[in-house]
């Protein structure tokens, strides 16, 4: 199998590349951060000149018409710079919605406005109760003569401060762990009835709690069937999840190179500590635990498109198993091998260990995953 880029790939790897080089050092994404949103909106108009924004969608909606590949390749630059703009949760979570459930009226609203930089949008679907099971949903919809009303909370809404339009998960119909029922819902983030607290969470991103109190909803604000959304909800966050393995890799590539450079200049009795045999195998140990991640970053991306929903829910899994458990031993390492000055708020190290653990737990940590998968595997025995 062929896993060279092509042109236009490594065009665009170059491209973002040398863009997170120039514009977000340490410095930098320390002063976006403590920004009143939290991330930088210049890079927002520098994703969108670049035509990051619309990466995914088709150039009817002022996209490009990237793949699974393309995403890949700007989420591992994003990793490596530990970016803060809400990409993953506008572009590849809100924009994969719409690409995979919106009728052409919506998509032809929407869509050219998120390219375009205008329009962002979040995903509203984790509630306190829900843990890592998409089906658990108690947020309730119910109709009307002109559409629909909202009532709800949402909990830990990736960017959701930051939302144009959320994309609410409620039930139409069923018990609260009902797979059927389910449906997206489109719904402007300043309209009557929705209050929005942000705050940052641990690894500087941005979330939010959201609530719904009588909400009216339009007839035509609903992505797809009112009560089918669960197959498509469950598509796009293996799509999210490819892509955040992507982000893991950049991220933990940095470390690694972060801990090699470090090796060789840090000195102990009156030589470089990386001249010590012993810290050269754990520096060799972190590099294939590395590469044991990209491969399952690469089968998740190759993954994306499978149209088996069961082969390919089983690639996010143990892609998301290998993520894990490499993060844990590569992020351990770097901060020994750093000594103190791996947990300051000063140094890079410890920021990367901070999101690195929080895409360990997004989508389901790897030990959910892994319980998943036994019992997956189990019923095929059976």
């Amino acid at each position: 199998m062929d896993f060279d880029f092509t042109d236009e790939q490594r065009l665009l790897k170059d491209s973002v590349s040398r863009l997170m080089a120039d514009r977000y050092g340490f410095a930098a994404r320390k002063a976006y951060a403590a920004s009143p949103s939290g991330w930088s909106h210049d890079m927002w108009v520098q994703y969108a000149g670049l035509g990051l924004l619309g990466l995914p969608f088709s150039e009817a909606h002022g996209g490009i018409g990237g793949g699974p590949v393309e995403t890949m390749i700007v989420m591992e630059a994003m990793g490596s710079a530990l970016a803060l703009e809400p990409w993953l949760a506008s572009v590849v979570i809100g924009g994969g919605l719409l690409r995979h459930a919106g009728s052409p009226a919506q998509q032809a609203a929407i869509l050219p406005q998120v390219a375009a930089g205008t329009k962002k949008l979040a995903l509203a679907q984790m509630e306190r109760h829900s843990r890592h099971d998409l089906a658990t949903v108690a947020t309730r919809v119910r109709r009307t003569a002109s559409g629909f009303v909202l009532d709800g909370e949402k909990s830990v809404v990736l960017h959701g401060d930051s939302a144009d339009i959320l994309i609410v998960t409620a039930r139409s119909s069923g018990a609260p762990t009902d797979p059927a029922g389910i449906g997206l819902f489109l719904v402007d983030a300043g309209a009557a009835g929705v209050t929005t607290r942000g705050y940052a969470t641990q690894d500087s991103q941005r979330a939010a709690e959201i609530t719904f109190a009588a909400v009216d909803i339009a007839a035509d604000a609903v992505l797809g069937d009112p009560g089918g959304g669960l197959p498509v909800l469950q598509r796009v966050i293996d799509e999210a999840t490819a892509a955040l393995c992507a982000e893991a890799l950049g991220a933990m590539a940095e470390m690694h190179r972060l801990t090699v450079d470090y090796l060789k200049i840090r000195k102990q009795f009156g030589v470089a500590i990386g001249t010590f045999q012993v810290l050269q195998h754990r520096a060799a140990e972190m590099f294939v635990a590395l590469e044991q991640a990209r491969s399952m970053a690469l089968l998740a991306t190759m993954m994306v498109d499978e149209p088996d929903a069961m082969a390919r829910r089983s690639a996010m899994r143990a892609a998301k198993i290998q993520i894990g458990r490499s993060a844990k031993f590569i992020t351990q390492q770097a901060v020994q091998l750093h000594g103190g000055v791996g947990v300051t708020m000063d140094y890079a190290i410890g920021h990367y260990f901070k999101r690195l653990t929080m895409i360990d737990s997004q989508f389901g940590d790897a030990d959910h995953h892994l319980g998943l998968l036994a019992q997956q595997s189990s019923s095929w025995l059976d």
